[in-house]
């Protein structure tokens, strides 16, 4: 099946009215766009469940929506604040609220955590300055934010993408963000813009993004699935297309194919990369629309 085409200073919050709802809207949205994204390898789309049983299209867009509350409570924390280890607290508060009103949505499945740990702290830092909407600077108040302790956080959650790290030695999505999300900065931003200024169509570019995130991530996601073998296969495999010319190539999209099928049989899905794909889809948007303009106009 071909791409589907998806059609494409510190400020306090008094003064700019609406602005946590706009960011809680780009969220919520850039969770809609990476999980309507088809076809991509391993993961739901709008036509698969991809290498899931539990999840679908419809239940992921459930969800997404479900923590537009907790997106926006999150933006209106950092609104205008400044990072500190009470910020930090109250956002991890927020957080953990977000995934429970998820998990009862979803009637307990993992639909967006990853997301919500992501997504969550670019929300924060977006509205901590929104004047300052360039993704590297975002990424790296997240960053900051994400380094800083929280009482609140339990020690152990005994989650799959945690017990990962301890066995294979990776950072996973802590990593990640404490590291000021380097494969989205770094990778799959850069891939969605050059991809669209070679003349990509808006579903091929934001395939090709996935794609540059896959080839470069140690996807928990994967390794817990199916250990460093699965992942090397998912790396070479996400190369190989962006080798062949991107998604939005006949060549490319063949290779594309051959991916999803090989991660299809070995029931793997890169899953921390699709939540690295919406930061990105997050942070594109935050810049070139801006949510205080579109708030005050």
């Amino acid at each position: 099946m071909d791409p589907v085409l998806i059609p494409r200073g510190e400020t306090c919050r008094q003064h700019r009215p609406g602005m946590a709802e706009r960011l809680a809207d780009l969220a919520v949205a850039a969770l809609i766009d990476e999980v309507t994204l088809t076809p991509k390898p391993g993961l739901v789309d709008i036509r698969s469940r991809g290498a899931h049983r539990d999840l679908d299209w419809a239940l992921m867009c459930h969800s997404a929506r479900t923590l537009r509350p907790t997106f926006a409570a999150l933006a209106e924390a950092g609104a205008g604040a400044a990072a500190s280890p009470g910020l930090r607290e109250s956002i991890g508060t927020i957080g953990r609220e977000g995934e429970a009103a998820m998990l009862a949505a979803t009637g307990g499945v993992n639909t967006h955590r990853g997301a919500i740990w992501a997504l969550g702290l670019l929300v924060t830092a977006a509205a901590m300055a929104p004047s300052e909407r360039a993704p590297a600077r975002v990424a790296a108040r997240a960053g900051a934010l994400a380094r800083l302790p929280d009482r609140g956080a339990p020690g152990f959650t005994g989650n799959k993408g945690e017990l990962a790290c301890h066995a294979y030695g990776v950072g996973g999505a802590r990593g990640q963000a404490h590291a000021g999300f380097p494969h989205v900065v770094h990778a799959a931003l850069p891939m969605l813009r050059h991809a669209r200024a070679a003349g990509a169509a808006e579903n091929a570019a934001r395939l090709d993004a996935l794609l540059a995130a896959m080839a470069e991530l140690d996807d928990t996601c994967v390794l817990s699935r199916g250990g460093p073998a699965a992942l090397a296969c998912v790396q070479a495999g996400a190369q190989a297309v962006l080798e062949s010319g991107g998604a939005g190539t006949f060549a490319g999209r063949a290779a594309l194919h051959a991916l999803e099928r090989e991660l299809i049989a070995r029931n793997v899905s890169p899953g921390g990369a699709a939540d690295l794909l919406a930061a990105a889809l997050f942070l594109d948007r935050f810049e070139t629309e801006d949510p205080i303009q579109q708030t005050e106009n």
